[in-house]
């Protein structure tokens, strides 16, 4: 691994973004790669804290995600951003910018999301007391063609990594 690249979670609240990042970045760091993690929930308290959940500033939120994980790239390491990131266009544009990306949608059903929810925010969003809640009240938008789909319905967190450690092998990043 002497090239840095980013492995991008895409997926809604919930889906298991972080949990499976966390995996491939514990695999990452044995296997002797500089890793950095951009989790989108840590990256709004501080890079992008004032930014709302407008279409407008979420897009912000992601192009500014992607501007520190283009130049960690850039140095070599392998940035995983774990974002809900639900807008496909300005995913695109953030793959654009970057090159070497990995794009991994978290793919899981609103029940089940619903069902796992423990802060209650999919209840809430459902019965209209949440506003611009991504997947009940604003759009998610999944990718188009990422490099990999996992379904943390139907796999556990440790069988989607492996699925994404056998695409980044695959790809030959790893």
């Amino acid at each position: 691994m002497q090239k840095g690249f980013t492995i991008w979670f895409t997926g809604m609240s919930g889906a298991g973004k972080s949990t499976i990042s966390a995996i491939i970045e514990q695999r990452l760091r044995k296997a002797g790669a500089p890793v950095e993690v951009l989790d989108g929930d840590e990256v709004r308290t501080h890079l992008s804290k004032g930014l709302g959940f407008s279409k407008e500033d979420r897009d912000e939120n992601i192009r500014r995600i992607g501007w520190v994980a283009e130049l960690l790239v850039r140095h070599g390491v392998v940035a995983v951003v774990a974002a809900i990131s639900p807008y496909r266009a300005v995913r695109e544009e953030v793959r654009a910018k970057i090159g070497r990306f990995v794009e991994v949608y978290v793919e899981c059903p609103l029940e089940v999301l619903a069902g796992r929810d423990v802060k209650g925010l999919y209840k809430k969003a459902l019965a209209g007391e949440v506003r611009q809640f991504t997947g009940v009240s604003d759009p998610y938008e999944p990718p188009t063609y990422p490099e990999v789909v996992v379904n943390s319905s139907l796999e556990t967190p440790e069988e989607s990594a492996t699925k994404i450690w056998a695409t980044l092998k695959g790809l030959g990043l790893i």
